[in-house]
């Protein structure tokens, strides 16, 4: 499933535990697509807290507690890593990570808590939601299958990944426009991780959020460039070193910015780059300078030779700005020009 409309249900879910009517969901995907990352967005976009359990690093006593004497009986002291109302807020995740990397004994003293919310003496609050994520059998993790009762407390969703989706998120999140507009130029690569090899370094989301932070750390020292090769993987650092190297051709983004008339470039990697770049200096702006240059990206858009090319260039850009871009004159016009592309496309 898209990861776009993951966020949709985790949100959802998190919304409906005050109705009564939350489901605890479990994220299943390979290494890196962002699992873990989609339930810290839920938590940072309500400023709720998401209290991280991670059941692989844990035995049974540690969700179950100690035994304690009191008088004649044995009492349990509730551990302190579960969601308290008074530590922690009212609201919130419990976010279950690795699930499926913790041994069968205690992925059983979790039964109780998932489905009733409530272990032995402890009571989980009424406004927390309950996400688990963690990896396939197949993806050469350290897994174990999951046990069907285990399973039936969760409701399941796989993530997959998405270029769209990542793009969206890679413009809001301020990544270099240069290594988004490879990965439109070359989608494939977002992800490339074949588990019969077993290789130690491959292209993920997460990896690549790797590489956005080489670029920013070695980019003044030229000859270190190559280490994008150690979070990505061979084959896909050359590549994008390669692109890189290019980039020197690119047209005056400013001048386009301003209305000026400038030159599509005819190479389509440089398209791709174009593209990137304009949407990320769109994003920064704010108010009246935004608006302007969004008018100016959609007049630039109207004069691609592939009218696919200025379609995905308005696309992300109105993922990225959302509303706004369709407030400007300038688009009545743009689309007026693609509608033959747009009635095909849908």
């Amino acid at each position: 499933m898209r990861p776009a409309d993951i966020q949709i249900i985790l949100e959802q879910e998190f919304l409906s535990v005050a109705e009564g009517h939350h489901t605890p969901v479990m994220l299943w995907g390979a290494p890196g697509v962002g699992k873990s990352q989609m339930i810290a967005q839920i938590g940072a976009r309500h400023e709720a807290p998401v209290v991280d359990i991670r059941l692989s690093q844990m035995e049974p006593s540690d969700l179950r507690g100690i035994p304690f004497r009191s008088g004649d009986l044995v009492e349990w002291a509730v551990p302190a890593l579960l969601p308290d109302a008074r530590r922690h807020g009212p609201r919130g995740i419990l976010f279950l990570d690795e699930i499926t990397s913790a041994s069968p004994t205690v992925s059983a003293a979790a039964y109780q808590l998932i489905l009733d919310r409530r272990l032995g003496e402890y009571q989980m609050p009424d406004g927390w939601a309950i996400f688990a994520a963690g990896n396939r059998q197949g993806d050469r993790g350290v897994v174990y299958a999951m046990p069907s009762p285990l399973a039936n407390r969760f409701s399941h969703l796989t993530v997959d990944v998405n270029i769209d989706d990542w793009a969206a998120w890679a413009f809001q999140a301020g990544m270099d426009e240069r290594l988004i507009a490879f990965l439109r130029f070359r989608p494939e690569l977002l992800f490339d991780f074949d588990p019969a090899q077993n290789p130690v370094v491959f292209p993920t989301p997460r990896s690549w959020e790797f590489a956005h932070r080489a670029l920013r750390k070695f980019e003044g020292t030229p000859r270190l460039l190559p280490a994008l090769q150690s979070v990505v993987g061979e084959a896909a650092g050359v590549e994008f070193k390669a692109y890189l190297d290019n980039l020197g051709k690119l047209p005056d983004l400013d001048a386009i910015l301003r209305g000026e008339a400038v030159e599509v470039p005819e190479e389509i990697d440089l398209q791709y780059a174009v593209a990137a770049a304009l949407i990320a200096r769109a994003v920064r702006l704010s108010g009246a300078k935004r608006r302007e240059a969004l008018g100016h990206v959609l007049d630039y858009a109207g004069r691609f030779p592939l009218k696919e090319m200025g379609v995905m260039l308005v696309s992300d850009l109105s993922r990225a700005v959302g509303g706004d871009l369709f407030e400007v004159p300038q688009f009545e016009r743009w689309s007026g020009l693609v509608a033959d592309v747009l009635l095909f496309t849908h």
